[in-house]
């Protein structure tokens, strides 16, 4: 088992009581613009060992009986079909999964606000579409010369012209499917429309990186430079906060820079600004749950890694940028690491030279590097996958967890019904093939039971990996990266 570093029990404590704290310092009415991902956070629970992937879910049922949702979408990305690099689905889809998903788990979702709309065609189908799914939906227009023309933009021509949206709870979370949604600007047109009523409301915003009382250059905050390389996100000392309270904390430079326009408009709307600093506007207690430094640095250097091998693979497959990769460099260079320091990449090297195949390697929680090559019946993510079971099964190396009597009929359908060119198994072809033997076999089922073991474990492959075993390591729960080259110099890889 690894180490524990956060102690989530504690950070949702804190969270929930610090949310509760902004309700009441604004008259019992909250605007909060949720960054980052509500589900599965990964990136947080990979830097921060302890943090739960689901944790901010947890804050939020635990705050549930005050709290409801709303969903910015921006009717751009709709009428573009922006999709979601890690789902692969585009925005208006993501907003009916997120709406799936927030009901299932007895969240409350009052209503989606399609922000930036200016007559698109594709933002009108899917209003009508929500409509007609009983979704209560509200228009926000592009307001021109924004955020820079306060007078216009803080006036009825400006967010006065947005459709007020109706609310119940004392917590409304703005969430949206992606960035760029208008998070910001809708809780704003909701201040000045509640404030024209006389309605008592606030705003706060909730990030959990950069972690505003770590040091700047400390790994975590550095792993959120290396998550963000392609947004050119830098993170800054906060000088509005150091200037006013003479504390150093850390911000990104998006909030840093947008602060003075963001307190004129809540002077303007609220009457005074109740924020001297964009670290004032933040709720994130993430830094006071952080139990183990040295474990959560050791895994922030990790991540750093990771996006570094992801930026190079990007980059071989022309879905970045090298400036991306200079970035994350001068990152690595700043805590002091090298892919040395990640040991399974020289692992899975040395073994690829060794069998003149690729090859892929894992490491145990004790440090113990377990490789698979490439033969004839198994790709080598699918023969490290049986040979680590094996150790942490205890079951002898030389003891065939699935006969080839088996894989032999499963190429034959592969290669000659299902037109695969490539006989070997994948992953999942594999452990459902183990699976089928665990049925009759107890060896096999001993070792499918060490599958749980998996999650959290680091893997590198020689190659870059079809798809298929991405998916299946991402499903597992193990942090794999690859070498940035492809097994063959074709120029198609499926």
């Amino acid at each position: 088992m690894a180490k524990s570093g956060f102690d989530n029990n504690e950070y949702l404590r804190l969270q929930s009581d610090n949310i509760r704290k902004r309700i009441a310092m604004f008259g019992g009415k909250l605007y909060l613009e949720f960054g980052g991902k509500l589900f599965d956070d990964y990136h947080a629970s990979r830097v921060l060992p302890g943090f739960e992937p689901d944790a901010k879910i947890k804050l939020l049922m635990q705050l549930k009986d005050d709290a409801e949702i709303v969903i910015a979408i921006n009717a751009d990305a709709i009428e573009k079909n922006k999709r979601r690099g890690d789902l692969g689905i585009t925005y208006d889809l993501d907003t009916l999964r997120l709406i799936d998903a927030f009901r299932g788990i007895g969240l409350y979702v009052g209503s989606v606000v399609i922000t930036m709309y200016n007559g698109q065609s594709l933002a009108e189908a899917f209003e009508k579409r929500l409509l007609n799914l009983g979704i209560k939906v509200y228009r926000h227009y592009a307001i021109k010369d924004y955020p820079s023309n306060l007078p216009y933009i803080v006036s009825d021509e400006g967010f006065g012209k947005n459709d007020y949206i109706e609310t119940e709870r004392k917590l409304v979370v703005v969430t949206a499917p992606g960035p760029g949604s208008g998070k910001m600007a809708t809780c704003l047109s909701q201040l000045y429309h509640e404030h024209k009523r006389g309605v008592k409301a606030g705003y706060a915003k909730f990030e959990t990186f950069p972690i505003w009382n770590l040091p700047l250059k400390h790994p975590v905050n550095v792993a959120y430079e290396a998550a963000t390389a392609d947004l050119n996100d830098v993170n800054m000392i906060d000088p509005f906060h150091l200037e006013a309270y003479g504390v150093p904390t850390v911000n990104y430079n998006r909030d840093i820079e947008i602060f003075p326009v963001l307190s004129a408009m809540l002077e303007r709307i609220m009457g005074e600004s109740p924020y001297k600093s964009p670290t004032d506007m933040g709720v994130n207690m993430a830094g006071f749950g952080i139990c183990d430094d040295e474990v959560c640095c050791a895994a922030a250097k990790q991540e750093i890694l990771r996006r570094y091998y992801a930026a190079l693979c990007n980059v071989r497959q022309g879905m970045g940028e090298k400036s991306e990769v200079s970035k994350i460099e001068l990152l690595m260079n700043q805590v002091s690491i090298t892919t040395a320091d990640r040991p399974v990449a020289a692992a899975a090297i040395k073994k690829a030279e060794e069998t003149g195949a690729p090859a892929v390697a894992i490491e145990l929680d004790d440090g113990r590097i377990i490789t698979g090559k490439t033969s004839s019946l198994l790709g080598s993510a699918s023969s490290m996958l049986l040979n680590v079971l094996k150790v942490l099964g205890n079951i002898p190396d030389d003891i065939n967890l699935i006969s080839p009597t088996i894989i032999e009929p499963i190429q034959r359908m592969k290669t000659g019904f299902l037109g695969n060119h490539n006989p070997r198994l994948h992953t999942d072809e594999v452990l459902i093939a183990l699976s089928i033997c665990a049925a009759t076999n107890d060896v096999a089922k001993k070792a499918l039971d060490q599958v749980p073991k998996l999650k959290g474990l680091e893997a590198h492959s020689s190659v870059i990996l079809s798809s298929v075993d991405v998916n299946t390591f991402k499903k597992l729960g193990i942090n794999i990266t690859f070498e940035p080259q492809y097994q063959t110099k074709k120029l198609f890889h499926g």
